[in-house]
């Protein structure tokens, strides 16, 4: 279950109740939750607990998928997915693994992303918003001038900003869903203590390897 409470049609609110209607029909979107893609749909239940987070949140989308924007779908979406990857969103990377099919990457290209820096089915500036993608996530926007240079001999300043601003809000959103579990990120920590056998334990406690070695060294 997500970390917050969330909500659906009885809190009223106009906005949300038409993005339910859309994705769930008549359920209730808390009740009977599920969408087409798959997902529990929870990203939008909870978001609507703050219905103005949930109206700002909806036309992020609106605009980058606009008619307007500039930047190439295709580079948009390698942006997008490669953010969700390395940031270890499985909902971002498996959503835009499918809105990466729809604007024509090749099923080559999408299973490379994980690994795009040794593979060869991208272009030169496809290869270059993948390491922007990476320097922006991984780097905290640390871009070198080399990679920033690839962007500029393919791309005018304002499909750069778009790119920039498109990718950066779905790092924002790879991380809001594993902090708050929303759909595919709701899993339990997997780097944990993992206990010794009982057997090895008289007194219930983990033994430190190290210091056993330690102890046999200076024996």
């Amino acid at each position: 279950m997500p970390r917050l409470k969330q909500a659906g049609r009885e809190a009223e609110n106009l906005f949300a109740n038409q993005i339910f209607n859309l994705l769930f029909g008549e359920r209730d979107p808390v009740e009977e939750p599920g969408t087409a893609t798959g997902t529990p749909g929870n990203w939008w239940t909870v978001f609507n607990i703050v219905p103005d987070a949930f109206k700002h949140t909806t036309e992020g989308f609106q605009f980058y998928r606009s008619p307007e924007r500039k930047i190439d779908p295709k580079l948009r979406e390698l942006g997008q997915t490669r953010a969700g990857f390395a940031i270890g969103s499985q909902f971002v990377f498996s959503q835009h693994c499918k809105a990466s099919r729809d604007v024509g990457l090749t099923e080559e290209q999408i299973k490379a992303i994980p690994a795009w820096s040794v593979a060869d089915c991208f272009s030169p500036i496809e290869r270059a918003v993948l390491a922007y993608t990476d320097a922006l996530v991984l780097q905290q926007g640390r871009v070198p001038d080399q990679v920033f240079a690839v962007l500029k001999e393919h791309l005018s300043d304002e499909e750069i900003l778009e790119l920039t601003y498109i990718t950066c809000t779905y790092m924002m959103h790879a991380v809001m869903s594993r902090a708050l579990r929303l759909e595919y990120d709701d899993v339990d920590e997997r780097v944990v203590e993992v206990p010794m056998p009982d057997d090895n334990s008289p007194d219930g406690n983990s033994a430190d390897v190290m210091a056993m070695v330690d102890e046999q060294e200076k024996d």
